[in-house]
């Protein structure tokens, strides 16, 4: 590791991390986090269940009159305070995301950390000027709709983004007026608790912002059934989105799940093959592939099949792998072990079940880093039916199609229910827009992967989502509940 620990990040890993209830630190048993760049204890959280989840729900319930009836503009400065503190200790989160994710540090520095807090300024400013009161014309009748906050949020977030992705979460529903109640992965808390820590130093009213860590079977099934949590949010896979969605549904709580998805990438014979195969070379290493709306199906015109399978398998054998915290690691390990023998396990099952492996994937050989969870990118081709083509691997693995015209390519990305994102790629763009409008997916990117903006909206279908998406200003008005207010003019 050649990038030393800032003192704050040193001084936070030494005692166990608690729990942030209502602006205070609150202590339950504990249990490790492990740095999965060596296999090492990195640090020990509390881990809390139903008993802090009501502790958590009822200081945000305590503080929303308060929090919601401030002005736009007072909230929106709040909240530019508490970006404001982020970034003064953007180089402590950076660090924190990189030992916990294992991801490269330029990566946490160059986007996870900046990007979420442009979330905060984003969304805060957006709610100085969104419209709360919108007239509506209906004849012998003055009628509006108005529109409030909710109150308390539940937040689930996953391991992959932990500080992007809660960001994207909280901040539309704190610009909102609602308080909210945040359960990271137990598996990468620690730049969520530490931002709880951060927001008490901005200033942040206490409860409006609370985090408890816990098992998803524990706190996160008493987050997602609370009785008094009046939106509810979950990131992470379709198979537990379909629990939490029926465990809002028996409470009639409107409820935004974001998914998982199995992206397409769809390349026609007019590009830059280089430049093609090198980014989408890099989209699966990104994140070591554990990013659920990039391109792991590679749908490759058969003119140019084979030119960029051995460009994008030059590139993938160049790729430096390492410890997340060293600035040379391009590509990092896995979050874990289980996640490891999961992209194993799927590598294999796709070779047992006829897949040709282009690159074999594997686990490298890295002296230094002996006891980290690493794999190598695997590159596979073969049928659309095989496991590896059809189901979400959440790792460094690609799988590539052939195909021979516009028709038979829309038809295979349609293929699989889920609905992210996908991209075509062609350097005629009244062709690409038409593909582009033909995929079904939330998203359709084209000649490139993995696009985000504020201001653009980014969501699933199907298997990938329901309950509207994030980064929007639709995505504000999700955490505004309407009402209508009417007065007959015949009085």
């Amino acid at each position: 590791m050649n990038n030393k620990l800032h003192k704050n990040v040193q001084d936070f890993l030494a005692k166990p991390l608690p729990h942030h209830i209502g602006g205070l630190a609150r202590m339950s048993s504990t249990e490790k986090v492990i740095n999965p760049s060596s296999g090492s204890v990195l640090a020990e959280v509390a881990m809390g269940g139903a008993a802090e989840i009501e502790l958590a729900v009822a200081a945000a319930e305590k503080v929303f009159p308060a929090w919601s009836a401030l002005p736009p503009k007072d909230r929106a400065l709040l909240l530019h305070r508490f970006a404001d503190a982020l970034e003064k200790h953007s180089e402590e989160l950076a660090q924190l995301e990189s030992l916990d994710v294992g991801k490269a540090i330029t990566a946490a520095e160059g986007f996870d950390i900046p990007f979420g807090i442009q979330c905060l300024r984003y969304f805060a400013d957006f709610s100085t000027r969104a419209q709360y009161s919108a007239p509506l014309e209906i004849k012998d009748m003055e009628a509006r709709v108005w529109r409030v906050p909710y109150g308390v949020c539940g937040f689930i977030f996953p391991w992959n983004f932990p500080f992007t992705l809660m960001c994207w979460g909280v901040a539309p529903a704190l610009a909102a007026g609602n308080t909210v109640v945040i359960k990271p992965s137990e598996v990468t808390p620690l730049t969520t608790l530490y931002a709880a820590q951060i927001a008490v130093e901005a200033g942040l009213p206490p409860g409006v912002f609370n985090v408890v860590v816990g098992n998803g079977s524990s706190a996160g099934a008493a987050l997602a059934s609370h009785p008094r949590v009046k939106r509810m949010s979950f990131t992470g896979s379709p198979e537990v989105g379909r629990k939490i969605g029926e465990a809002c549904g028996r409470n009639l709580v409107p409820c935004k799940l974001e998914l998982g998805g199995k992206g397409a990438a769809v390349v026609f014979e007019d590009v830059d093959v280089d430049s093609v195969a090198t980014q989408l070379a890099g989209a699966i290493t990104l994140n070591t592939g554990q990013v659920c709306c990039t391109a792991t199906r590679w749908m490759i015109h058969e003119k140019i099949y084979d030119r960029f399978v051995s460009k994008a398998t030059e590139v993938l054998k160049q790729t430096k792998i390492g410890p997340g915290m060293n600035r040379e690691t391009q590509m990092g390990p896995l979050v874990s072990e289980a996640q490891r023998k999961r992209v194993l396990g799927y590598i294999e099952r796709g070779k047992e079940g006829g897949a040709r492996a282009i690159l074999n994937g594997g686990m490298p050989s890295l002296p230094d880093a002996a006891n980290g969870f690493y794999v190598q990118p695997a590159l596979l081709e073969g049928s659309d039916d095989n496991v590896c083509c059809r189901e979400e691997i959440f790792g460094p693995c690609a799988f590539l199609l052939r195909f021979k015209d516009e028709e038979a390519a829309i038809s295979q990305v349609n293929k699989l229910h889920y609905g992210l994102a996908n991209s075509v790629w062609s350097a005629n763009l009244q062709r690409a827009n038409r593909v582009a409008e033909r995929m079904i997916a939330g998203n359709s990117w084209i000649n490139a992967h993995n696009i985000f903006a504020y201001g653009l909206p980014y969501g699933g279908v199907n298997l990938s989502g329901t309950g509207g998406g994030v980064n929007s200003p639709d995505t504000f008005h999700d955490y505004l509940r309407p009402q209508t207010i009417a007065r007959p003019l015949s009085e």
